[in-house]
């Protein structure tokens, strides 16, 4: 089994915010990143295939069209967005890492699917260079 990365760079806003709390709760349990007027940060995403390798080409997936699958279905979404407002996909989702790398899971397993062997093995997303989420899809 062969794993293949991809890296990709965008930068988005996003407010963490339960809406079922008060302003002061918010504030307690988000400290600044529930600050009303957003916050910002320069997201890495990390995608992870994983396959054998074909035996006429040597690929487990061509990187051009993994990287034109990762622009196409989630950074063009993403970059230069809030998360919370402009992103269909997090509509009406607290907008942390955690649910966000899910949420791009589902988008890039389901784009996949029909174009390759290969399959989506685990996606890294760093929020800044202290912190970041990996999800394996379980």
């Amino acid at each position: 089994m062969v794993y293949i990365n991809r890296i990709e760079h965008f930068n988005a806003a996003h407010r963490l915010y339960n809406p079922a709390w008060s302003e002061e709760r918010n504030k307690e349990v988000f400290g600044p990143c529930a600050n009303i007027n957003w916050h910002g940060h320069n997201f890495e995403l990390i995608v992870t295939v994983k396959g054998e390798p074909d035996p006429d080409t040597g690929f487990v997936i061509d990187l051009k069209l993994l990287g034109d699958i990762v622009r196409r279905e989630v950074i063009e979404k993403v970059d230069h967005k809030n998360l919370n407002l402009d992103v269909d996909f997090m509509h009406g989702k607290m907008a942390s890492c955690e649910i966000f790398i899910t949420e791009i899971w589902k988008i890039l397993e389901r784009a996949l699917e029909p174009v390759t062997d290969a399959h989506l093995h685990q996606l890294r997303l760093y929020e800044t260079p202290k912190n970041f989420v990996d999800y394996f899809g379980e």
